[in-house]
């Protein structure tokens, strides 16, 4: 299928490794020249060289942190000033730490505000125009399945997570006109570092090793197993793509039927 994206350029943020990298590499594979971000020099640069030595495409890559302003800001008209344009944008961020209610002090609700909504709010706030201009457009959020289910200490993501979709929903019905489309996606339990270390919080807390932990949460996947990061950049690049333009303001989970819910 040919998603219509060849010569489109994408920014996808927080992209050294995990999903972000997964989506940059499979947007690159559909032709698009890339942007990518991360926080660290070193996992960046090697990020982008094997991009680019999969796909034959261009990659951009910038340093920097999402969760400050003067970063995005950059970030985006680096992107716009090297290749021209920008077509699509892929939120995205570090997870926030997990935690419970009582755990969790002001100043760590503050630092998972700019990390997990306000890197998203700044990203599209300085992304939309360029997309306007040019009357197309395609914006997705990598949220969690959190979302949908709460997960129980991870109390951050549940309340902030949520947010990016409500702002994603607002934005669907605010830019339609412009031919721009806002979508969510919403991955489960899947074969990323997050994971990993969310599985040794989790044995910590609970006494067991580590793979207990991942024991108990694949038993509880109707698949029976992780997600694989490809498995969620697939349904990226087609809600970033022109098949997916009457697509707007859905929230999509890839969880292996982890979410139980109807919705």
């Amino acid at each position: 299928m040919d998603l219509g994206i060849r010569n489109k350029v994408a920014l996808v943020a927080a992209a050294s490794k995990g999903l972000g990298k997964a989506a940059a590499l499979e947007l690159a594979r559909e032709g698009a020249s890339v942007a990518i971000c991360a926080r660290t020099e070193g996992p960046l640069q090697a990020a982008a060289a094997e991009i680019e030595g999969a796909t034959n495409s261009q990659v951009l890559a910038v340093l920097a942190d999402v969760s400050k302003p003067g970063d995005v800001e950059r970030l985006v008209q680096t992107t716009a000033a090297h290749y021209g344009r920008l077509d699509i944008l892929v939120t995205n961020a570090g997870g926030p730490p997990a935690g419970y209610f009582l755990e969790l002090k002001d100043d760590t609700w503050h630092a998972a505000f700019e990390l997990t909504l306000m890197s998203a709010v700044r990203l599209c706030r300085a992304a939309v125009p360029h997309m306007r201009k040019q009357g197309w457009g395609r914006i997705v959020n990598i949220t969690s399945v959190s979302v949908k289910q709460p997960i129980d200490n991870l109390l951050l993501s549940n309340a902030l997570r949520a947010a990016v979709v409500g702002l994603a929903k607002t934005l669907s019905n605010q830019f339609a006109g412009d031919g721009i489309t806002v979508n969510s996606v919403c991955p489960g339990y899947t074969l990323t570092d997050r994971v990993a270390e969310l599985n040794a919080v989790r044995a910590r807390e609970l006494g067991v090793s580590p793979a207990e932990v991942e024991r108990q949460t694949t038993a509880s996947i109707p698949m029976g197993r992780l997600g694989r990061p490809e498995e969620l950049a697939a349904l990226i690049a087609f809600l970033a793509s022109e098949r997916a333009g009457y697509i707007a303001g859905t929230a999509i989970q890839v969880d292996g039927g982890y979410v139980k819910g109807l919705f």
